[in-house]
């Protein structure tokens, strides 16, 4: 199975909501393996690995948050 790798920011309100959890365990559901972590720019960065699927399924769930 081929892997990819992924960043995305996420912005909008997503400081101060509990979106990072959020994201981390969406995330981790979805067997996706990196980082989430919050920008002092307000945004959200997350660097995900694993099967293309998940990181478009994790991609998908980041437009709706939480």
């Amino acid at each position: 199975m081929t892997e990819a790798v992924e960043r995305i920011e996420i912005t909008g309100r997503v400081q101060g909501v509990a979106y990072r959890k959020w994201a981390q365990d969406a995330a981790r559901s979805l067997g996706l393996r990196g980082f989430v972590r919050n920008r002092s720019d307000g945004s959200v960065e997350a660097v995900m690995a694993g099967p293309q699927a998940g990181i478009d399924a994790f991609a998908e769930a980041c437009r709706e948050g939480p």
